[in-house]
């Protein structure tokens, strides 16, 4: 069997309660929503955004951090990341007394930053995402243990609680919607709503600039990105790899990939109509229901998720002025 199976899903999930919120759903039902949603039978929002420090990060993480023997504890993990991860990784950390080294791109919002090292981490800067990444085996190579932000077993399950929790909470949904990154938070919820309800039909999102998986699933295997191109920092995973690729070909069904702005047009609609200031990442699967998927859906019970929110005011207002 790829993946884990639902008896480890439901295992993780009660390792994580005492830290891990259960995230609220919303159905989008309200007038204001109708010039904006295709003809669905309904359209539902999970709002992971609301989770610790703000992102499904957060369950993945804790529990990597939790699973750490006493050597590793000691000399401490490090993790590659564009922001969510990172932020997650600084408190799972923070959360276990361990000491966390956090290698970015150069360019992420320094908001996130900030927010990495009120929690204690440290912080390496580098050119870009391919470079942080070389950054993070670096330091594994000097004694630190990976927190990989999607090629980890403790990932996948983390997603596997997410997708758990969402199936229970909305079993009339038929078509989720979830954006990818590297394919660990996709595959990891597919695999648990794919096992509950194997008639469901689980599709993923990705920006054209950063779109790996599409591009693995292509080719039946792996595939790395000549040069990653989105605002979309978090869904800019530069290759797949092979863990979290084989869980999300077993049970992803499909990937459409978005424009940039079509994200861009989506945190405008959750800006305007829930009030919620969200990320690129964050807006990916309503941008695809309103964009690839709007001629599909008629008749189907849509499940969309709010993955994540940690962007600032500032870097918020430079990404609306491309509209």
């Amino acid at each position: 069997m790829v993946g884990p199976d639902l008896d480890e899903v439901a295992e993780a999930a009660e390792l994580l309660a005492d830290a891990i919120i259960e995230t609220p759903i919303l159905p989008l039902k309200s007038a204001r929503w109708d010039t904006v949603l295709p003809d669905c039978a309904s359209v539902t929002l999970k709002l992971e955004l609301f989770q610790q420090t703000g992102s499904f990060k957060a369950r993945g993480a804790l529990f990597g951090l939790r699973g750490l023997t006493d050597d590793q504890r000691r000399v401490g993990v490090v993790a590659a990341s564009g922001g969510n991860h990172a932020l997650a990784v600084s408190w799972a950390a923070k959360m276990a007394g361990v000491n966390a080294l956090i290698t970015m791109p150069e360019a992420v919002d320094p908001a996130r930053i900030a927010g990495c090292k009120a929690l204690g981490a440290e912080i390496s800067l580098h050119g870009d995402m391919a470079a942080a990444f070389a950054a993070m085996y670096a330091a594994a190579d000097a004694g630190r243990t990976i927190m990989h932000p999607y090629e980890a077993v403790h990932m996948i399950l983390g997603a596997a609680t997410c997708g758990r929790e969402y199936a229970l909470q909305a079993p009339e949904i038929d078509t989720f919607v979830i954006p990818v990154g590297g394919g660990g938070f996709s595959g990891g919820m597919a695999a648990a709503i794919k096992q509950m309800r194997p008639e469901t039909h689980v599709i993923g999102v990705e920006p054209m600039g950063a779109d790996t998986l599409w591009r693995s699933l292509a080719a039946g295997s792996p595939q790395s990105m000549p040069e990653v191109k989105t605002i979309a920092d978090s869904l800019g995973a530069p290759f797949a790899l092979p863990e979290s690729f084989a869980v999300a070909q077993a049970y992803v069904d499909e990937v459409v990939r978005i424009e940039d702005h079509d994200m861009l047009r989506a945190m405008v609609q959750y800006q305007e109509i829930l009030r919620i200031t969200a990320e690129p990442a964050c807006a990916a699967s309503l941008a695809a229901l309103t964009g690839p998927l709007s001629d599909r859906v008629a008749g189907r019970h849509v499940g969309l998720i709010a993955c994540g929110s940690n962007i600032s005011l500032t870097r918020y207002a430079e990404l609306m002025q491309a509209l």
